[in-house]
């Protein structure tokens, strides 16, 4: 049974064909559809803070053609989550006479917030690995990267369901601390590690190498048969592995699928270890 889901979206930010002195020509527009609802606006503000900030509350209104309270509601909103600061503007900034205007721009906190393009580059680089050193490179590098995030999982001793589940937990905590938003959720009689975040996602429905690798960690690390339901690189909304708490043997990814009675993925509700990197 194969499970397929598109829940995962990728954002993109656009850029701006007015100039304001700091931006280049041939930049692209933000288009802004008419009354949308409240996350589609500030969707919209958090792309004017992006790529015009520091710009002020006044112009913001004029671009998006809100009123000032509610310019004003979606700025004190991304402020009080950190995401976005105000500072005055500079004398030569200023127009007319009065107190300096107040300017807007994002966080450090609000620019991690937003999905970065950097898919293209590690994809080329990827490519560029295996034309030099071959599929084996690939492999090789996929197996450094899982090793490096759980370095501090030691192998499961003792073969036994509490033992088992509580290692699954500790392999969730290195994955979160890693980015993916993982968690482990008991099902039967196993428990299902799921990672509800992939940073590489879109890189790995190129090189299957990088998630061949985790399922191999896995294995090692719990000395028992795992078994991968979903991925996000194949569309599913989280990436789940099946771990039975009775130990069976590791089989190889190679098994007859006949041989394996194929769990049901499971949405994780317990045992959450969200580091709050991913991103939505």
């Amino acid at each position: 049974m194969e499970f397929r889901h598109t829940c995962v979206v990728k954002t993109v930010g656009l850029r701006n064909t007015e100039q304001t002195g700091h931006q280049h020509d041939g930049a692209r527009s933000v288009v802004v559809s008419g009354p949308a609802g409240e996350g589609h606006t500030r969707e919209a503000v958090v792309k004017l803070l992006l790529e015009e900030g520091p710009i002020t509350a006044t112009a913001i209104g004029e671009r998006l053609g809100l009123s000032p309270a509610g310019v004003r509601r979606h700025l004190d909103a991304l402020i009080d989550a950190g995401e976005a600061q105000a500072t005055r503007s500079a004398p030569w900034q200023q127009k007319g006479r009065g107190r300096p205007a107040k300017q807007y721009q994002l966080t450090a906190t609000g620019r991690g917030r937003l999905a970065h393009a950097y898919d293209d580059l590690a994809g080329a680089a990827m490519r560029q690995l295996r034309e030099i050193g071959g599929d084996q490179a690939i492999t090789d590098f996929a197996r450094k990267r899982v090793a490096a995030i759980v370095a501090g999982v030691g192998d499961l001793a003792v073969h036994a369901p509490a033992e088992t589940e509580a290692k699954a937990e500790e392999i969730a905590e290195a994955f979160t601390d890693a980015g993916f938003a993982a968690s482990t959720r008991k099902v039967g009689a196993g428990v299902q590690i799921c990672q509800h975040h992939c940073p590489v996602s879109h890189v790995a429905e190129e090189f299957p190498e990088l998630c061949a690798a985790e399922l191999e960690a896995f294995r090692a690390i719990l000395g028992t048969h795992v078994q991968r339901l979903a991925t996000i690189a194949n569309g599913d909304c989280a990436c789940t592995t099946h771990v039975p708490l009775i130990a069976s043997p590791a089989m190889p990814d190679t098994a007859p699928e006949s041989s394996v009675q194929t769990p049901v993925a499971q949405p994780a509700t317990t045992s959450t270890h969200d580091s709050g990197r991913s991103a939505e």
